[in-house]
């Protein structure tokens, strides 16, 4: 039947071999290679947005697990016993696990920019705030305080990145911005250590006091530089000429990425749906094996 179709509609039936070329053309389309021009396109989107939220990913992981290096020192010094110091790093999850939705709901109504600014320099904040710390209930406030500040930044980046990448060029991209986790290991021991030996005594500070403000800081100045630095998408990026976004658009458009068939769903729908709630708490166990 295919080949009397092909006869009613292709008047070649005395050059076979056309006929064939071009039932098969009709049969099977072509893979879209990425040019040149694409590929320097999507160089010139990592070079730009890769290194500086590789760096805020590191900030974020080494502020997640500080309270680690922290942990002799300070329960020495304010009396906290195991459990104290237990219940306290585990608030930290409790509030990520609450707020890991809503943050996202809020990012993807407000724009990426201001709202992953928000959540870097809160963290910062409340992280250089342990500084104050003199008490149980005051350890487990600034702690689920934390995870709240904390919450849907990793997520949050992850969403921004399908702003930027087709799906085709997005598990190489988030693999780049993992490697945040070993480079946070690799350098979180050794500064830590050393900030706590070194400042010890400064201005009237414990070690551990100075670790959290030193290490919180930086995460403030980051948040602000967010503003400045990224962009909530392709349309509003100046750095990127009329042609480049065209084609970024074009490319996210064909690849099924783009915003044309978004489907948008209200935050009740959010909380209601099962796979949500089970993602949040993957991650929340992913962050507690790494903290």
């Amino acid at each position: 039947m295919r080949k009397d179709l092909s006869k009613r509609i292709l008047p070649f039936d005395g050059d076979s071999e056309m006929t064939t070329s071009i039932e098969n053309g009709l049969m099977m389309q072509p893979a879209i290679q990425p040019t040149s021009s694409e590929h320097a396109l999507f160089s010139k989107i990592s070079r730009r947005l890769l290194p500086f939220l590789l760096l805020l990913f590191v900030v974020a992981y080494l502020d997640r697990v500080n309270i680690g290096f922290a942990r002799l020192q300070m329960n020495a010094d304010l009396g906290f016993g195991d459990t104290v110091y237990g219940i306290g790093a585990g608030l930290f999850f409790i509030g990520y696990f609450l707020f890991e939705v809503p943050s996202n709901l809020i990012l993807h109504r407000v724009g990426a920019r201001r709202w992953i600014a928000r959540i870097i320099a809160l963290w910062g904040l409340i992280s250089a705030a342990m500084v104050w710390v003199k008490t149980p209930q005051s350890f487990y406030a600034l702690r689920f305080l934390l995870g709240l500040g904390e919450a849907g930044f990793f997520p949050g980046i992850i969403y921004y990145l399908t702003q930027w990448y087709p799906a085709a060029r997005r598990a190489q991209t988030v693999a780049w911005f993992l490697i945040g986790v070993p480079i946070a290991g690799l350098l979180g021991g050794p500064i830590s250590g050393w900030l706590m030996a070194g400042m010890d005594g400064v201005l009237e500070l414990r070690g551990w006091q100075w670790l959290f403000v030193l290490e919180g800081l930086p995460a403030v100045l980051l948040g602000l530089l967010c503003l400045w630095w990224l962009d909530d998408g392709p349309a509003t990026a100046n750095w990127l000429t009329p042609e480049e976004k065209s084609m970024l658009a074009a490319r996210l458009r064909d690849a099924g990425t783009g915003a044309t068939g978004t489907v948008l769903h209200t935050f009740a729908d959010a909380l209601a749906a099962p796979r949500v709630w089970g993602l949040a708490h993957t991650i929340t166990h992913n962050l507690s094996i790494t903290a």
